[in-house]
């Protein structure tokens, strides 16, 4: 496999994680991608152009290019851009027809209409990451159009490999899609450990102005999904009266705005408004002072098919507590790494945060145990695995598209 184009329509690997519909799959093709070029694959990120100010390619490092599709307008919101796939696949049919990608690797649902509409015109086999699903998300409380779970099953259908993070989201695919379990490889992400690895928890805390009390960490775009409120009510409902609670993220999707002011009326409700910092999203890399200043990073999300934060926290050497959810389940190693939390009861969760920050040897075996599981998550072994089902699906006999 020499030439890959990557298909990322409704967020660019530019943006900055933790706002708008920037998250972790905007981390997961930036460091993927860098990671296949510097094994030797060219690649071509096709993302929707979202400002008319952006340059048509942008050279990330050799072998890894971002070009800017222009299709529907720059700010459209992402709940619209249904209606500008067939703009964004027939211009990247144009690109990569004289480019001669040999294979298409679509993230998302929206470039996976995209990927199925490119292979049936150029004969390509596609690759598709979900990254979420409409089925699971509507399981989780957090419903979506019927419209784009059958989108998925149609991409599901036609692609030559659905690519899954873990085991728990397979099943996902077989369960709520009918997929073909033997069309689904799983290869999870991995983390960049030059950057996110234990270090000096005093120098971090220096680093963003924190004192010595109980630090938790909540990080993600705020939308209901995410599961803010459970955390501002753990923190509440904790026997440590003088912990706080770090936020980083901002608001995100339709429901974005309104979920931000939902939590604030919460965080004055409870009293805690003297107990929680918001901090702005935050350069990806800059992350690791967080991780490292907290005492326990929380996860209460209602679904996650991976869960970066989880992993990124835990190579810092930071216990997680985590919803017993998707890739959540394989990443904490609940009561060795952490907690994986089955209710979303906010006092069971206090109870937990208690338990860690009133064991000082409890949390120093939970931190060791993180950094060590985490280590074996590496973005050049997702890289490597992948190159080999790159290859597989080029020299083999594409999957029919009804």
């Amino acid at each position: 496999m020499q030439r890959l184009a990557i298909l990322s329509l409704h967020t660019s690997p530019l943006v900055q994680p933790g706002s708008g519909d920037g998250g972790g799959m905007n981390v997961y093709v930036r460091e993927l991608v860098g990671a296949l070029a510097q094994a030797g694959v060219q690649c071509r990120a096709y993302t929707r152009l979202w400002s008319a100010e952006l340059p048509e390619r942008v050279t990330v490092e050799p072998g890894f290019e971002v070009i800017h599709v222009p299709a529907g307008p720059p700010q459209q919101p992402k709940e619209e851009l249904a209606s500008h796939v067939e703009e964004f696949s027939d211009w990247v049919c144009n690109d990569i027809g004289s480019w001669g990608a040999q294979a298409i690797h679509a993230n998302y649902w929206l470039s996976g209409v995209a990927g199925l509409q490119i292979k049936q015109k150029l004969r390509l086999p596609l690759l598709t990451t979900f990254h979420t699903l409409a089925r699971v998300k509507a399981e989780n409380g957090d419903p979506e159009p019927e419209s784009r779970a059958k989108a998925e099953a149609a991409v599901m259908a036609c692609a030559d490999v659905v690519l899954a993070n873990c085991v728990a989201e397979a099943d996902q695919l077989e369960e709520f899609y009918g997929a073909s379990r033997e069309r689904i490889e799983i290869v999870p992400p991995g983390v960049d450990q030059a950057f996110f690895s234990p270090g000096s928890q005093a120098g971090a805390r220096k680093a963003i102005g924190a004192g010595d009390r109980p630090l938790l960490l909540f990080v993600g775009r705020i939308q209901p999904l995410k599961g803010l409120d459970v955390a501002v009510r753990t923190l509440a409902l904790s026997e440590h009266r003088d912990a706080e609670l770090m936020v980083i993220g901002g608001a995100s999707g339709l429901d974005g705005e309104a979920e931000l002011a939902r939590i604030n009326t919460l965080i004055d409700d409870l009293g805690v408004r003297h107990r929680v910092r918001f901090f702005r999203p935050q350069p990806h890399h800059l992350l690791s002072t967080f991780y490292r200043a907290a005492d326990i990073t929380l996860v209460p999300s209602r679904s996650e098919s991976f869960g970066l934060v989880a992993l990124e926290a835990s190579a810092c050497g930071t216990p997680v507590i985590a919803s017993a959810v998707g890739g959540l389940l394989t990443l904490v190693d609940s009561g060795v790494t952490g907690f994986l939390m089955e209710e979303r009861d906010p006092e069971r969760w206090a109870a937990h945060v208690d338990l860690i920050l009133d064991d000082p040897l409890l949390a120093q075996r939970m931190a060791i145990s993180a950094a060590a599981r985490a280590r074996t998550y590496t973005w050049s072994t997702s890289a490597g695995r992948l190159r080999r089902i790159y290859a597989d699906v080029a020299a083999g006999v594409l999957q029919p598209c009804d």
